[in-house]
């Protein structure tokens, strides 16, 4: 993550959107580029790699907060934090060496965490980006307290960089936990697991991540050992070694298949409408993997009705939608945003929807 002359390259890709903007062009932002089966398939042919921009700004432990340039691979600051006790708490998934700060905050994927301890948006304090004009914006801050443009720089996670480069990210993380243990127990039903789970998210345990694949529930516990220990007195079940960072990276067998991966997000206390053997729930119910074909106008509406959306994630044909088309009021509000940052649809135009 060493450090390179910020202003050059800054200038020279503020020079490049801005002739891109004047002559009508568009180009597709890159760099590890271990998320670029997400989204849609139709990109522009020009790219613009920004993995060069790295390095660590500014990191103070004490504050529990870091600002890095966008290029920084995550497995290094990973690395950094680790070494300070540190972590994102969000647990982001990298599925490759060379993934990056930016693509993390762009694809705003988080792993097992996500649904105990927030999203990376609930962690996000400030942005430094480029936007569709050539122009350098900074929304937050590096403080906890600075709230001044705070939901703006919110909006850049998820938006697979079709408002804007982003140039510096500021973040909150948090302390490693002392200790984790993994608990098994045996639900044969679907909607055994979820009615589980969601009575457990009412008690004060220290639960950081659950699983139900194939008539199992796995849960993990994170905290002080003597809260785990008495936490699992509690809830009883099999300890056992499982590996979580294989899930968050999605390594297994299940995630590794050439078959089509469906992603269907719902309230975590939905009942299971998907009545399929191979389905996977995350999340505590929030987040649940559908593998195989499957009829995906048909489940949209169906999951729609739940006030849920279904994500065609992978291995899909491509002429299929990727994410669960919006509404009126939606689709204008994220016109009117992509209209602000990027009014000549310069960067990554059509990724998130048609049009956009």
């Amino acid at each position: 993550m060493a450090a390179i002359n910020e202003y050059s390259l800054e200038e020279e890709l503020c020079a490049q959107v801005s002739a891109l903007a004047a002559n009508g062009g568009a180009v597709e932002i890159v760099a590890g580029g271990s998320k670029q089966f997400y989204g849609e398939t139709s990109r522009p042919e020009l790219t613009m790699d920004v993995s060069a921009h790295s390095g660590v700004i500014d990191y103070d432990p004490a504050e529990l907060v870091i600002t890095l340039r966008s290029g920084c691979r995550l497995v290094d600051v990973e690395a950094l934090l680790a070494e300070r006790g540190q972590m994102f708490a969000f647990e982001p998934p990298a599925f490759g060496e060379d993934a990056t700060i930016g693509g993390m905050v762009a694809s705003g994927l988080a792993g097992p965490r996500r649904a105990f301890s927030g999203a990376i948006r609930d962690y996000l304090l400030g942005v430094k980006l480029i936007d569709g004009r050539g122009q350098v914006l900074q929304f937050g801050g590096r403080v906890i307290k600075n709230v001044a443009g705070f939901d703006l720089s919110r909006v850049m996670a998820g938006a697979l960089g079709t408002l804007g480069i982003i140039l510096e990210v500021s973040l909150r993380v948090i302390p490693i936990h002392e200790s984790e243990i993994s608990l098994a127990f045996e639900h044969a039903r679907a909607d055994d697991h979820i009615s589980w789970i969601n009575q457990l998210g009412s008690q004060p345990l220290p639960i950081s991540a659950s699983l139900w694949q194939q008539g199992k529930s796995h849960i993990r516990l994170s905290g002080s050992e003597q809260g785990l220990r008495q936490a699992a007195a509690q809830l009883g079940g099999k300890a056992l070694d499982y590996d979580w960072s294989a899930l968050k990276q999605q390594q297994q067998a299940f995630f590794t298949s050439e078959e089509a991966l469906t992603r269907v997000s719902l309230p975590p206390a939905c009942a299971d409408i998907l009545r399929d053997e191979n389905q996977l729930i995350e999340w505590g119910g929030a987040q649940r993997w559908l593998l195989g074909e499957v009829d995906l106008t048909a489940l949209r509406e169906r999951v729609q009705t739940e006030a849920g959306t279904v994500c065609a994630y992978r291995n899909h044909d491509a002429a299929v939608a990727r994410f669960q088309p919006l509404g009126a009021a939606m689709l204008t509000l994220q016109r009117k945003l992509k209209s602000s940052f990027d009014p000549a649809g310069v960067f990554n135009p059509g990724r998130l929807y048609a049009g956009l």
